[in-house]
């Protein structure tokens, strides 16, 4: 299993390559006295955000801080007459510094999300289609001030997404429902200690009374369900662009109704050509995920485990942005 989860991991990284590697090479068709663009479009951006704040005799009280985080971006879109092939890779890294404490992981993703569709009817709005999407982290997660447990790990966890459904949306790239009545979602846990504890909905190691192990925890939990998405991507002002996803998913054998949400909700706010501000929203609840919380009673170092809670992340941030094919082209080559 272990030979298996580490292929699935090296095919995402060789399906992300093709975002980095291909060429555009766009031309128009006619199709119902319309223009339909036809090939590749690609597009690779890296971007670097800076906040800090810094006191210097403030009567109101503050702790110096700065943070930033890095991101990388690639898109690659194909387009013939009746199908389409749509992928994208997501790379994202951030670290904190407050004073009197040590450095913290703030932002930590690797994603690839590809979706291949076919067209049956030129009067529908329905696509066949399948989806593909995995991501996972770089570096350990800490419970922070804990430094010594990681409560998280590169694969551990990592997710995988892989169903057949239907999609609809006449403009795929802009507003699209897509429905998978046979999905299947798996859930990587590739440490040991990690996959011992049943962490990400694994299942647990087994002890005696002793407390020695009889039966290692595994590594890889696989479950098989409805997946819905919802994807709105628009320019809704000048150089302000919004860009949201929604997951549900429910699984049909264990637990089947408890839904897992995932909604990803970023506004872009172009300055100029190289400066951009953004702000970025993750709301997250998955059943399978139990939350860690400190307890008040006794002492504060005592932990106990409750039930799935929501969880939210925001980000708001300015920095530089750089659209590499535009560069290269405009700024590099003579």
């Amino acid at each position: 299993m272990k030979i298996y989860s580490w292929i699935t991991f090296c095919l995402a990284i060789l399906w992300s390559a093709q975002l980095f590697s291909q060429p555009d090479s766009l031309f128009f068709n006619k199709k119902n006295n319309d223009q339909i663009k036809i090939g590749w479009r690609t597009k690779k951006e890296v971007g670097f955000y800076l906040n800090q704040v810094s006191f210097t005799n403030w009567n109101a009280g503050g702790t110096n801080s700065i943070s930033g985080i890095i991101t990388g971006k690639a898109s690659a879109k194909y387009k013939q007459e009746k199908w389409f092939w749509n992928s994208n890779f997501n790379i994202r890294y951030g670290l904190n510094k407050q004073e009197g404490q040590g450095v913290r992981k703030t932002e930590d993703v690797i994603e690839v999300i590809s979706n291949i569709g076919l067209e049956k009817d030129p009067q529908s709005n329905w696509f066949y289609s399948g989806r593909f999407s995995f991501n996972t982290q770089l570096a350990n997660g800490y419970n922070y001030p804990d430094r010594d447990e990681p409560i998280s790990k590169f694969l551990a966890p990592g997710y995988m997404f892989l169903g057949l459904g239907m999609e609809y949306g006449r403009h795929i790239e802009r507003l699209s429902f897509y429905a998978s009545p046979f999905t299947l979602k798996t859930t990587f846990v590739l440490d040991s200690d990690l996959a011992n504890q049943g962490a990400f909905g694994v299942d647990p190691a087994i002890y005696d009374m002793e407390g020695n192990i009889i039966k290692d925890g595994k590594k890889v939990r696989q479950e098989f369900g409805i997946l819905f998405t919802n994807q709105f991507e628009e320019e809704v002002f000048e150089n302000i662009k919004v860009n949201s996803l929604l997951r549900l998913y429910t699984d049909y054998i264990n637990s089947f109704g408890n839904i897992d949400v995932e909604w990803e909700l970023n506004l872009d706010m172009k300055v100029n050509k190289y400066v951009k501000a953004t702000f970025g929203s993750h709301i997250r609840y998955d059943d399978d995920i139990k939350i860690e919380v400190e307890r008040n009673e006794m002492t504060n170092e005592e932990f106990v485990i409750e039930g799935p809670k929501l969880q939210w992340k925001q980000i708001l941030g300015v920095g530089v942005v750089v659209d590499l094919d535009n560069f290269i082209k405009n700024e590099v080559t003579p």
